[in-house]
């Protein structure tokens, strides 16, 4: 993403951690961000626009967390429990911390935030990320969906026989839901770990792995 975009989705969200969103000025991002408002017009159109690329990025920063979980961890030989325990923590920790994460995942847009509809919307935009932004938003659902199968696809290898990877699926869902019930309501001692190992029976983490 260009500098000049990044810059400004930055000064946009810290505009939002400041004030709510209706209270956000185009010409006080632009200023935050040291560019010029006409440069923030022709990179995202609109305030509605901007908004939409705010939200875009955060929930790509998300599911790029997401993948770090899966198939980066400091153990090369991490087996499915740590993997999903480490997606699972990150799916809470960037809930608690980035409040328009935990509106992606949860469907809970306070007044405070901007609420772009999910659904595509028309777009002339030239840049081709905000012709990106200008497209479908995630719904919780999605997220719920998307991190699912790509645990599955990371998990499951060449090799996993079709029950197999039937029994992963629900298991990872489980695994991602517990991640966002664990945002509203943090668990006790044992935190999220013990939460993933009781839903991943020892005798289908040993043909994960």
């Amino acid at each position: 993403m260009p500098a000049a975009r990044e810059s400004l989705l930055d000064a946009a969200y810290t505009a939002l951690a400041r004030r709510p969103w209706s209270a956000v000025r185009m010409v006080d991002v632009a200023a935050l961000a040291g560019v010029s408002r006409q440069t923030l017009y022709n990179e995202f159109g609109s305030k509605e626009g901007l908004a939409r690329a705010l939200v875009r990025r955060e929930a790509d920063a998300y599911l790029a967390g997401v993948e770090r979980a899966l198939t980066g961890p400091a153990d090369p030989g991490a087996g499915a429990r740590d993997r999903l325990t480490a997606t699972a923590e990150w799916t809470a920790s960037i809930a608690r911390d980035n409040v328009l994460v935990r509106a992606l995942l949860t469907g809970c847009w306070s007044e405070r935030l901007p609420a772009p509809t999910l659904s595509a919307v028309p777009s002339s935009a030239a840049v081709p990320a905000q012709r990106r932004a200008d497209g479908p938003l995630p719904s919780p659902g999605d997220f719920v969906a998307l991190v699912r199968d790509r645990a599955v696809t990371v998990l499951s290898g060449t090799g996993a026989a079709k029950s197999d990877v039937a029994e992963m699926s629900r298991t990872c869902e489980l695994a991602v839901r517990l991640a966002l019930s664990c945002v509203a309501a943090p668990p006790g001692e044992g935190g999220i770990a013990d939460l993933v190992g009781s839903v991943l029976r020892p005798s289908k983490a040993a043909v994960w792995n």
